[in-house]
């Protein structure tokens, strides 16, 4: 048991890092890594992809605290805003995990690598939308939110690839997107890791130490190191070319992808 913490110490140290020197998504690095790792212990392959988002969903729900409370203190959380979509949040985030639990593992995974490829296409292209519009009502919020808790959770993420650009698209500045995205994080990291622990709690072929479909060495390993390593990384990020450091991380998700499709073969 102690090399497989250390293990999931250097993982969580690895991925806190990269998501703070390249301003991405826990969930985006975490998810492959746990996959590697969770093929080094020879687990069940019908239940590692499960394993690896509902593990990343957990983390996230300790990474977005320290996250949208340094945002707070800056005061750049539209809160009125998080309040409006956080039920839709958090109905779309259980209803994707729901669905998640009785997907394959290789429908899973095919998912997350077009996922990889269509965020490594961002970033090699440096693609931003224009704003353009203006924030919806309480019931097209309430829709958006399904929209984004649900695909969060099929790929065990806290949402930002897809909040931060919806809402830059409706003229909220890009300091708020981000801040108020880290916000919303939290009810996804909730909603998705209830979602992963109901459905998985009878599933069969899980290792020791699950509950449900969150694997606790793993879990205890990341965020003991990622909540470290990210600080840093964020440090880093001002006196290293991020931009050309984005496109050199966007043709690894490439290889990370492409290699997680042959292993479907």
């Amino acid at each position: 048991m102690e090399s497989i913490l250390l293990m999931y110490l250097a993982a969580g140290a690895v991925a806190g890092l990269l998501a703070g020197l390249l301003g991405i998504g826990g969930g985006l690095v975490i998810v492959p890594m746990l996959v590697f790792c969770f093929s080094l212990q020879h687990l069940d392959p019908a239940v590692t992809m499960h394993l690896a988002l509902g593990t990343s969903m957990a983390s996230i729900i300790f990474t977005s605290v320290s996250s949208f409370r340094a945002h707070h203190r800056r005061g750049a959380v539209e809160w009125p805003l998080v309040r409006r979509i956080v039920l839709g949040i958090f109905v779309g985030t259980f209803l994707g995990s729901c669905l998640a639990a009785r997907l394959s593992t290789g429908f899973l995974k095919s998912f997350f690598v077009l996922f990889l490829y269509y965020v490594a296409t961002q970033m090699l292209l440096n693609t931003k939308p224009k704003p353009s519009r203006q924030l919806p009502g309480n019931l097209g919020t309430f829709a958006v939110g399904n929209v984004i808790g649900a695909f969060s959770s099929l790929v065990g993420i806290g949402g930002g690839t897809l909040s931060v650009p919806f809402m830059t698209w409706c003229n909220v500045p890009v300091h708020r997107a981000i801040g108020t995205s880290a916000a919303i994080g939290f009810p996804i990291a909730i909603a998705g890791t209830v979602g992963y622990v109901v459905n998985g709690w009878h599933a069969a072929a899980l290792p020791a130490y699950s509950v449900g479909y969150v694997y606790l060495p793993a879990l205890v390993g990341l965020v003991a190191t990622s909540v470290l390593t990210a600080p840093f990384g964020v440090r880093l990020a001002h006196s290293l070319p991020v931009d050309r450091l984005k496109r050199v991380f966007a043709v690894l998700l490439f290889v990370v992808g492409t290699r997680m499709l042959i292993s479907l073969v």
